[in-house]
């Protein structure tokens, strides 16, 4: 089984070197491997280094004008040859044993499966407080997996260590471009709409070296509110809207609370990520975890609601949205209750 692995690229010269080395020291044979880089418009040297580059594998360096990172991965995946694609990204550093488990699991489990692997905390990094909370959340999701608590489905399809049939993504027509944020799982919800599951191979590891600026990673959860009503009216997701309603009310009672009085309203919103910037600061100063991880968390699910709310029109309708939700599933409870009650 041939492999075709896709990295998109921009401005990561070194961290795309360290990933190029994890791929040449694969336990996976050589003659059955491809790589292709895709520059999307770097300037920081990458391209005369691939230009230059020797590998023990075959590989294709493609440099193109800036286009986005789906339009990267879908330049990638026309000019693979590979009967699989894994995708990695170009800060995602993958073990010895990472390409012999994803092929394992395809033969495992048939053609029609995404297989996601994990993408762990390197021991020699040292993250970001804010990455390093993402990064805890990301690996909190691969142990409940691991563990068999829940199903992987098509929103754990990350791309940064994630494989399937090229065949696949031909019949969908690869990524949506018009998505900067979230374009993986999009193209995920629509793999999963085509018949294809999702499982997670644990012993698939690559090491996540992700470097971010606040102001960038504040842009990441706004993205992917504003993407996720985007998904449910345009792209035919509607089942999205009540699990944002449902997994609302599941939410810390101050998390809830902070987003109904930020919501729509920008001096009280900034007001309230520097506070809790500043919690996250004194917590990580006196080791206190628990209040860096709740500050952390606090303003991503304040910015994720926010690019929710001005997705559907503003903070009148997301509450709106909430209250018929809240009322209608109290209404089905209390028909459930009744059919539970004695007779008399």
């Amino acid at each position: 089984m041939k492999i075709s692995v896709v990295i998109p690229t921009y401005n990561r010269i070194n961290s795309l070197k360290r990933v190029l080395n994890g791929l040449a020291n694969q336990s996976f044979e050589n003659a059955d491997l491809e790589v292709i880089v895709v520059s999307d418009g770097s300037t920081d040297g990458t391209n005369n280094y691939l230009l230059s580059i020797d590998t023990p594998f075959a590989h294709k360096s493609i440099i193109q004008k800036n286009a986005g990172v789906a339009a990267a991965r879908n330049t990638g995946i026309n000019a693979a040859s590979g009967d699989l694609i894994l995708f990695i990204d170009d800060d995602v550093v993958p073990t010895p044993q990472l390409l012999t488990e994803h092929v394992k699991s395809h033969i495992a489990h048939g053609d029609k499966v995404v297989v996601l692997g994990p993408m762990l905390t390197p021991p020699d990094f040292e993250m970001v407080p804010w990455v390093r909370w993402e990064q805890a959340m990301l690996v909190k999701q691969y142990k409940a997996m691991q563990n068999g608590y829940w199903q992987p489905t098509a929103r754990q399809f990350y791309t940064g260590n994630s494989s399937l049939a090229r065949r696949h993504l031909q019949a969908i027509g690869g990524f949506d471009t018009r998505f900067s944020r979230a374009e993986d799982v999009e193209l995920a919800y629509r793999l999963a709409d085509n018949g294809l599951t999702f499982i997670f191979n644990g012993q698939a590891i690559g090491y996540h070296y992700a470097e971010r600026s606040f102001p960038s990673w504040l842009k990441i959860p706004y993205a992917y509110g504003v993407n996720d009503v985007i998904f449910a009216q345009e792209k035919g997701q509607e089942w999205i809207l009540p699990v944002i309603q449902r997994e609302f009310y599941e939410r810390n009672i101050l998390i809830r609370a902070m987003t109904k009085v930020c919501l729509d309203r920008p001096i009280i919103s900034k007001i309230s990520t520097l506070a809790l910037r500043k919690i996250a600061f004194i917590g990580q100063k006196v080791l206190i975890s628990r209040a860096t991880n709740m500050a952390y968390s606090g303003i991503f699910n304040l910015r994720y609601y926010q690019g929710v709310a001005d997705q559907l029109g503003g903070r009148v309708d997301f509450f709106v949205g909430q209250r018929q939700f809240h009322t209608s599933t109290m209404l089905d409870q209390f028909e459930i209750s009744k059919t539970t009650l004695p007779e008399a």
